[in-house]
């Protein structure tokens, strides 16, 4: 017959505690190597970005169009101004649509409704972008012509899923006595969503924003099927012709036989480069204003 235990006995380790010890710190060394592997992967990435486009960067480099017929000089103004024009029509089209998508799930949707809802924005998040180009050439390019808006409405579709569940995790962080307050004095839900949810969460929805836009301006394959036949010219017509861009410009400049236009290629990536760690750096400092808002 065993003895039972003596509940007032000191607390001794057992005979695998140096075994726990021994993986703990395995797991942790694994961890810890990963992510400086991931690290270390996105800092040669920077610095072979960074050494060989700044060689090409110049004032002229972003205020002037590509040369004619390829050869030295000139420089990449109009795929600047393209890319300009395609994520904001992008921003224009997502943002309303995912805010709402956002703003029904946390503030209207049941259960049952809302979970097939996230699982088809998980969905489109992990869809190959490939896949929202071939689709967009389908429905807008095939039987017409490739335009602005086309690339603009692929672009849309990568960045709904993105800002509509940073959306929603920021007005889940709305305080409930808010809603609560609102509640109290009568107001209707619709008039609650909008005076009281959607300004205090807005920080956050600006911040989701900004980070869908920074993906989605630097997206190559949905462009190649619908905005990438087109003149190295300063244009506004998102309606008329394809736009020029950058991600495109880049892969049609590594395609071509001409040391001038890798040295432009480089230099476009820098520029690219630099607007995406420039717009995520700003969101995060965007989003943690925001949340230290919600928790005063």
């Amino acid at each position: 017959m065993t003895q039972a235990p003596d509940p007032t006995a000191p607390l001794t380790p057992s005979g695998n505690l140096r075994r726990r010890r021994v993986i703990n710190a395995f797991v942790e060394l694994g961890a810890n190597a990963s992510a400086l592997l991931a690290v270390g992967a996105l800092g040669v990435v920077i610095a072979s970005v960074v050494v060989r486009g700044a060689k090409a960067l110049s004032i002229d480099f972003v205020t002037k169009s590509p040369p004619l017929f390829g050869g030295p000089g000139g420089g990449i103004a109009p795929a600047i101004v393209g890319t300009a024009l395609l994520a904001t029509v992008a921003t224009a089209i997502a943002m309303p649509i995912a805010v709402l998508v956002a703003v029904y799930l946390t503030e209207f949707a049941g259960p049952r409704t809302a979970r097939p809802i996230r699982l088809a924005l998980d969905l489109l998040n992990g869809l190959p972008t490939v896949v929202v180009g071939l689709f967009v050439f389908g429905l807008l390019v095939a039987g017409h012509h490739q335009s602005g808006i086309a690339g603009s409405v692929a672009l849309a579709i990568i960045m709904l899923p993105l800002i509509a569940r940073a959306s929603q995790e920021m007005l889940l962080l709305v305080p409930d006595h808010l809603r609560e307050a609102a509640d109290a004095l009568g107001v209707s839900r619709w008039r609650t969503v909008v005076g009281v949810v959607l300004p205090a969460a807005l920080g956050g929805i600006v911040t989701g924003t900004l980070l869908a836009v920074a993906r989605a301006a630097g997206e190559t394959a949905p462009l190649i099927f619908t905005s990438s036949i087109y003149s190295n010219q300063m244009t506004f017509n998102i309606f008329g012709n394809a736009l020029p861009n950058i991600p495109v410009s880049i892969f049609q400049l590594s395609e071509q036989p001409d040391p001038a236009g890798y040295a432009r290629a480089w230099g476009a990536a820098l520029v690219l480069l630099i607007f995406i760690l420039v717009t995520n750096i700003g969101a995060r400092a965007l989003l943690a204003r925001s949340r230290a808002k919600m928790t005063r």
